[in-house]
C-alpha cells in the first residue's frame, strides 16, 4: 500500500473547502471539472432508463447496445475498425488504466510514461511493480515528447507506453508525426500502448489524432476515452477501453474481479451521449477557448509568470519559477494567503517543479477574480522573500 500515490487535486480541494468552512472565499482552479451541466438528452435517457427497468446487473463489459454505440463512435472519430466486442465499459476510467498495467506489467518491466504527466499513471506502475521511465515533456517543446529522448528509453524491457494527449497537465496535443516517431520506436518490440484519449472531444487547433489509427498500432493499442470530460458526467462514472479483443477479454476478467459492471442506467446515458445531438459539446468547447485566452493573457502579464497557450484539454501549466523555485511552497501560499486553490506541477512529477497546474473549468468572472489575485499575490510572495 505504500507504493501507491494520489491524487492531490482532492487533497488540495479538501483544504480548499475547510477553508470554505472558515468563512473564507476561495477561487476554485485545482479540480479538472466541467462546470457545465450534463446534457438534457442524456439526463432524459437515464431517467427513462430508470424508468424502463434498467437497474440490474449487465455483463461485465456493458451492455451491448452500450458497446456498439461507443464501437461506432471511435471507428467514426478514430478513423479506424472497432467492433462491440472490442469495448469495456467500466465506473469511470481509472479502471481502464488499472486493468492494463495489472494485465500487462510484472516486476522488471518497465514502464515509460510522460513527466509532468497524471499522477496516477506513476501510481498503479509502481504499485504494480513496474519500473517506471519518464519521459520528460519540456516547455521549449511545447510539452511534447521529443521523439530522441523517447527512442532512447525503449529497451527490451518496455512493456508498456502510456501516451495522453490531449495532455493533463500541461494542455499539449501530439501531432501525426510525434505519433509516428513513438510507433517508429516500438516496431520489433512487444511494448503495448495505453492511449489516454479522455480529453479528445476538447481541442481548439484541430483534432487530436490517436495513435490507434496508425498501421499496425491498433493491435498493441488500448484506448481509454469515456463520458466525463465532453459531457460532463464526472459524477456519472462511466468510462471505457478499446482494445484488441484478447487484451479486451483480460480488461473484462479483472473487472469481474473488481467491479462486476458499470451502472446500467449509465450506459444507456452514454449511448445517448454519443448517439445525440452534439452541440452541448461544441458549445462547451467554445467556452473553454474564451476562458484558455483570457487567462493565458492574464498570467503572461504578471512579472514573473510565462504561460504557453495549451491546444487542448482545459488547463494552463504556467512557469512560476521566476515567482518562487518551489512551486508546492507558492502553491500553498496562494490557497492560504489569497484564496486560490492551484496545484504544484509537482504534483504531476519531478519535472513539474517551477510549474503551476490551473483549470480553467470555471466561470469568466472567477478567473478574473484569481488572475487578480495571483497578480497581487506574486507581489507580496517577491516582496516577503525580498524582507
Amino acid at each position: 500500500m505504500a507504493l501507491l500515490g494520489t491524487e492531490t487535486a482532492f487533497e488540495v480541494l479538501a483544504r480548499a473547502k475547510a477553508l470554505e468552512r472558515q468563512g473564507r472565499h476561495i477561487v476554485h482552479l485545482e479540480v479538472g471539472e466541467p462546470d457545465f451541466d450534463t446534457p438534457e438528452n442524456v439526463k432524459d435517457a437515464a431517467i427513462q432508463a430508470l424508468r424502463s427497468g434498467y437497474t440490474h446487473y449487465t455483463p461485465t463489459a456493458g451492455l451491448w447496445e452500450a458497446r456498439e454505440a461507443v464501437a461506432e463512435y471511435v471507428s467514426r472519430t478514430r478513423g479506424i475498425t472497432v467492433t462491440p466486442d472490442q469495448v469495456v465499459l467500466t465506473a469511470g476510467g481509472k479502471p481502464i488504466m488499472f486493468f492494463t498495467i495489472l494485465a500487462l506489467v510484472e516486476p522488471g518491466d518497465e514502464v515509460i510514461l510522460p513527466d509532468p504527466g497524471y499522477p496516477i499513471y506513476d501510481s498503479m506502475v509502481r504499485f504494480a511493480g513496474g519500473t517506471v521511465r519518464p519521459l520528460v515533456l519540456r516547455e521549449e517543446n511545447d510539452f511534447r515528447v521529443d521523439p530522441g529522448e523517447f527512442r532512447r528509453l525503449v529497451s527490451p524491457r518496455t512493456k508498456l507506453v502510456i501516451v495522453n494527449s490531449p495532455h493533463n497537465p500541461c494542455g499539449s496535443v501530439l501531432s501525426q508525426e510525434d505519433l509516428v516517431a513513438i510507433g517508429d520506436a516500438l516496431v520489433g518490440t512487444t511494448a503495448w500502448v495505453l492511449s489516454d484519449e479522455i480529453y479528445s472531444r476538447i481541442t481548439y487547433d484541430g483534432g487530436a489524432p490517436s495513435i490507434a489509427s496508425l498501421p499496425g498500432m491498433a493491435e498493441r493499442t488500448i484506448i481509454l476515452d469515456g463520458f466525463s470530460k465532453a459531457y460532463a458526467m464526472t459524477g456519472w462514472r462511466l468510462g471505457y477501453g478499446v482494445a484488441p479483443v484478447p487484451m479486451a477479454e483480460r480488461l473484462t476478467q479483472l473487472a469481474t474481479n473488481a467491479t462486476s459492471n458499470a451502472a446500467a442506467f449509465t450506459q444507456i446515458a452514454g449511448a445517448a451521449a454519443l448517439r445525440g445531438p452534439q452541440d452541448s459539446v461544441d458549445r462547451m468547447v467554445a467556452e473553454f477557448r474564451r476562458r484558455r485566452d483570457l487567462i493565458v493573457e492574464g498570467l503572461n502579464a504578471i512579472p514573473g509568470i510565462t504561460c504557453r497557450t495549451p491546444r487542448g484539454a482545459f488547463y494552463v501549466f504556467p512557469n512560476v519559477s521566476k515567482v518562487d523555485p518551489e512551486s508546492p511552497r507558492f502553491a500553498a501560499f496562494l490557497l492560504n494567503e489569497m484564496g486560490v486553490a492551484a496545484l504544484s506541477g509537482t504534483a504531476f512529477g519531478a519535472h513539474g517543479q517551477g510549474y503551476l497546474r490551473l483549470s480553467y473549468a470555471n466561470s469568466i468572472p472567477n478567473i478574473q477574480e484569481a488572475l487578480r489575485r495571483i497578480g497581487e499575490g506574486v507581489a507580496r510572495h517577491r516582496a516577503a522573500a525580498r524582507v
